[in-house]
């Protein structure tokens, strides 16, 4: 794709510039011109500032940090870009917070994953690509298509490109295990897995026991997000009383908070590799953490979306690599 090819245009939401500029790179493409703001009263206005009539609009916008703001400025791009008479628009949302809320786990809860696929279908999207859904299987909430992506080939390249003898991937509960298998595939180690449970209705979590034998081994734990990093910190606890040899980290959604980045600190982890799915500024800089960016596959799977093309040959692509 280059940036001759009119017919396509990529938008960045409020804190998706970087990534944007990433994509646009790859692509060869020019970024759309367009803005979002945020009025004294909380009120927020978002303005496209070209012309997109008839294009094919891909507008990125993680649902993060600020999840709230983040999913009604969303909303607000894609009424924008339907107003202006496109010819589709797909919302790319590389993490989608509110995955996590895909069940009616207790009395009288919302099942929140659901609620925001029938806003964002109700208000005109044509097309979800997003990346290492918490759930899954919150893809069968839409009616229009949801491409999902995974970073497993990025964490495991840069996994690679370290170096580490008597690896193991580690998964701190059997949610994750098929993802923890995907590791392992591409990285050619064994494998482990945690029993996690949530004592409370929080994000802290406790890992109880371990299946595998982990001694001597360097330890990758691998998990979705982190926020207060509990469970990784936990997990690394365990970890090392069975007799791990050094333990690391990878974490796609960067979510961590000032109490969980404390908790890294202290940790018994030496290093966390994350992606840019999530523009969260207090990682910047700590030394704990390495960002590998993932906007590259996203730029591909934009591509491969405009052409018509299998994202399944792409992914296989991805983790022949």
């Amino acid at each position: 794709m280059t940036s001759d090819d009119a017919s396509i245009k990529l938008f960045a939401g409020t804190d998706s510039d970087d990534f944007v500029d990433k994509m646009c790179a790859h692509l060869k493409i020019k970024k759309g011109m367009g803005y979002a703001k945020k009025y004294p009263e909380g009120n927020t206005f978002v303005k496209i500032e070209e012309k997109v009539r008839g294009k094919n609009v891909y507008l990125v916008k993680s649902i993060a940090v600020a999840p709230n703001d983040d999913f009604m400025e969303l909303l607000f791009w894609i009424d924008a870009f339907k107003r202006a008479s496109v010819k589709s628009v797909t919302a790319i949302i590389p993490y989608f917070s509110y995955a996590k809320g895909d069940k009616k786990d207790e009395p009288r809860v919302s099942i929140r994953a659901r609620v925001c696929a029938d806003c964002l279908e109700e208000i005109g999207v044509d097309r979800i690509l997003t990346m290492d859904l918490h759930s899954p299987q919150i893809q069968g909430f839409f009616k229009k298509p949801v491409d999902h992506l995974s970073a497993i080939p990025i964490l495991s390249g840069y996994i690679k490109s370290m170096q580490l003898d008597n690896m193991m991937v580690f998964s701190p509960d059997a949610g994750f295990a098929k993802n923890v298998r995907h590791y392992a595939g591409l990285l050619n180690t064994p494998l482990a897995i945690g029993d996690k449970i949530h004592r409370y209705n929080n994000e802290n979590a406790e890992v109880l026991e371990i299946f595998g034998d982990v001694k001597g081994k360097n330890v990758f734990i691998v998990d979705d997000f982190s926020i207060t990093c509990n469970t990784l910190v936990s997990a690394a606890e365990k970890l090392k009383d069975q007799g791990a040899e050094r333990i690391f980290a990878c974490v796609t959604h960067a979510m961590m908070s000032d109490k969980g980045l404390a908790a890294l600190d202290n940790s018994l982890i030496e290093q966390v590799i994350v992606t840019d799915t999530v523009n969260n500024q207090r990682i910047n800089g700590h030394p704990k953490i390495k960002v590998a960016s993932v906007a590259q596959i996203f730029a591909d799977a934009v591509s491969t979306i405009q052409n018509e093309e299998s994202l399944g040959t792409l992914l296989d692509r991805y983790n022949a690599k």
